[in-house]
């Protein structure tokens, strides 16, 4: 029976993919396949060889460091195994038409997946607690934005959202009690936004018009003060941050909360 070792920097599962694929074309082969992942070191590249060399084996890597691969290749001469580099042929193309010598960081592309994951999962959960959505899950978020109607708290979410952040935004309504969750949710990855009395007003004139809605008891200053007193009452009370989203992007507001977090949550900043 051959037993094909399969290296790796990373987890070695995009290699094992490519080469389960292979072994369909040869019915009835008993084969063995091992993956050894995270090897980033010459004696972890002698130990795998020396495995290799102590049974009939085949080994395929996907090292992306130039020293390992070497490393790899003459440790296979010395002791009589066969070997394949499924990785430096292509990154050596690549670079030629490129024009560009490849950055050699094991495990990259793995890092970039779960990335892109995590950002389509953080806008998911964004979509589903936006304005006070689903509150009974609130403890799942890393930040939490709240505020009167209109001081920019949906279209901030979506950006934290897109980069990463699972944000979620309940709006501070007088008369309308804190949600439990919200109260018991960490006041220092809770952002209140403000907006100054004027700005506001126009914002709410805005939409007021647009949705064809009465201004009276919603786009008034009257309302508009009274709403923003309410907001910076709660977040004195429960110590929340509060930021001053008046003339600001949403992405001078957004930088602003990341820069705020706890250093233990900047893991995505």
């Amino acid at each position: 029976m051959l037993t094909i070792i399969i290296v790796s920097d990373a987890t070695g599962e995009t290699a094992e993919r490519v080469v389960r694929s292979a072994l369909v074309q040869f019915e009835g082969a008993e084969t063995t396949i091992v993956r050894r992942g995270n090897v980033r070191s010459q004696q972890q590249v002698a130990e795998v060889v020396a495995e290799a060399a102590a049974q009939p084996s085949l080994i395929l890597h996907t090292l992306v460091s130039d020293d390992l691969r070497r490393s790899i290749l003459d440790e296979s001469r010395r002791r009589g195994v066969d070997s394949m580099d499924l990785m430096g042929p292509i990154l050596d193309r690549l670079a030629t038409h490129l024009r560009r010598t490849p950055r050699e960081m094991p495990g990259l592309f793995k890092q970039l997946g779960d990335a892109r994951l995590r950002e389509i999962e953080a806008v998911e959960f964004a979509f589903r607690h936006d304005d006070g959505q689903r509150v009974e899950d609130l403890a799942r978020a890393e930040v939490v934005l709240v505020g009167a109607s209109r001081t920019m708290k949906t279209p901030t979410m979506l950006y934290l959202a897109y980069r990463g952040w699972f944000a979620a935004n309940v709006p501070l309504v007088p008369g309308i009690p804190v949600p439990e969750p919200l109260r018991v949710f960490p006041a220092s990855r809770v952002f209140c936004l403000l907006q100054a009395p004027n700005r506001l007003l126009e914002l709410r004139h805005a939409r007021a018009s647009y949705l064809a809605i009465p201004e009276e008891g919603y786009a008034t200053l009257a309302e508009v003060r009274r709403d923003l007193r309410h907001a910076q009452q709660l977040a004195r009370e429960y110590g929340w941050h509060t930021i001053d989203a008046t003339g600001k992007s949403v992405e001078e507001i957004a930088q602003e909360i990341v820069n705020l977090l706890p250093a233990g949550n900047k893991v995505n900043a």
